[in-house]
């Protein structure tokens, strides 16, 4: 595929094989080979192709088949956008192309481990009447195992796609209902976006320090586990996903606040349609 691919590349650009090896300072043969399916390409050499011929490498070796022209043409458009453009155009297609996620059911609640996901949202789904999801226990049963033993035996990629199996399946089986997602999810764009058009997803938000100290309560400290770190790591974090995060369609803080007063604040935000049986 990678050889096609660099073929085709060069066969629309009019470039002889001579033109791409005189451009990117790799050799015929080693062109003629690669283009063959037979090279061994480094990503450095490949790196040098892939700019000789204006193409960005992730184009040469994405997965699965070649975008359609639209898909290049709209991706150029939106490397000349900024941050706040992006965000509104996301926004924008979200309202055009995917349903209201006000309109249905289900809940989802995102945040880091401490904020309340578990306490909160059973408590939410009691009140509301509806069932209630834990998305890990959920990926628990469906590997036969434990998360740590997930991770350590499978790998994240592999937990990933039982989160993405797992989450199309509560969404299946579940009209109504209020879902506690991992605090990781958010980090799988595909699995995130399907989280944000099918579910009206809430942010429990917590200061730092309020997670470590509910989760150092709960007995388990992970993913801080032995790091002295632990800290500076968690600000990593909430600072990586915050952006992520925002997307959610509601916020809560629980930051100092009592179970009661979150979850009384945590029912107002519920759109109608979860508060009234179909």
């Amino acid at each position: 595929m990678l050889g096609d691919r660099v073929r085709g590349e060069r066969s629309r650009r009019g470039m002889t094989r001579k033109i791409l090896s005189n451009n990117s300072k790799v050799s015929e043969r080693y062109l003629a080979q690669l283009e063959s399916g037979q090279g061994n390409v480094s990503i450095i050499l490949l790196r040098q192709i892939a700019a000789a011929m204006h193409v960005p490498l992730t184009e040469l070796v994405q997965d699965g088949p070649d975008r359609p022209v639209e898909m290049a043409l709209i991706l150029e458009q939106l490397a000349e956008l900024s941050a706040g453009d992006l965000a509104d155009l996301h926004r924008h297609l979200r309202q055009r192309y995917t349903p209201d996620a006000a309109q249905n059911g289900r809940i989802a609640l995102i945040g880091l481990r401490g904020a309340g996901k578990s306490t909160l949202g059973r408590a939410m789904a009691k009140r509301l009447e509806l069932p209630f999801v834990q998305l890990n226990k959920e990926i628990e049963t469906a590997a036969g195992m434990g998360l740590d033993e997930i991770f350590d035996l499978l790998g994240q990629a592999a937990f990933r796609r039982l989160e993405r199996q797992c989450l199309e399946q509560s969404i299946e089986a579940h009209p109504r209902a209020v879902i506690e997602t991992g605090g990781g999810l958010v980090t799988e764009a595909g699995t995130y976006e399907r989280l944000l058009s099918s579910c009206y997803t809430i942010w429990l938000q917590a200061s730092p320090d309020e997670h470590m100290s509910r989760v150092a309560a709960q007995g388990d400290q992970r993913p801080m586990a032995g790091n002295r770190q632990a800290m500076d790591d968690l600000h990593r974090i909430l600072e990586g996903r915050e952006n992520l995060y925002r997307k959610a369609d509601a916020i809560l803080d629980t930051t100092g606040r009592t179970i009661g007063a979150c979850l009384d604040d945590l029912v107002k935000l519920a759109p109608d349609a979860c508060k009234h049986a179909s």
